[in-house]
């Protein structure tokens, strides 16, 4: 019965980050693509181009891969880190256009730790 109380939609989370990084130079563009690659080595996904999101079993994995993403930030650009549960989630309304689109369910990710 606790396997099932831990996994519930309420104590899952997404974790999101919303960044825009300068990219005028070769090298912020690089600063920027550094970041981007962070993001998806600590196994984020692209939600929208400067949207990107992961899920987390917990409250507590959250914590460690917003502690991760919190120690690779560039020193410039605008960077905000957003935290929901996977209720929260599943109430999200997407659009292409004008016509509704059934979200993509969640890849299963195995932890090891």
């Amino acid at each position: 019965m606790e396997r099932f109380s831990r996994l519930n939609q309420y104590r899952s989370m997404w974790v999101l980050v919303f960044f825009d990084l300068p990219t005028e130079t070769q090298t912020e563009r690089k600063v920027a693509a550094r970041f981007r690659k962070n993001l998806l080595n600590d196994g984020f996904a692209m939600f929208q181009f400067s949207i990107y999101m992961r899920f987390c079993a917990s409250r507590e994995n959250a914590e460690v891969h917003i502690k991760r993403t919190k120690s690779a930030l560039p020193k410039k650009g605008k960077i905000g880190i957003m935290q929901i549960t996977d209720k929260q989630f599943g109430m999200i309304e997407l659009f292409h256009g004008q016509k509704e689109v059934e979200p993509e369910p969640p890849s299963q990710q195995l932890e090891l730790f």
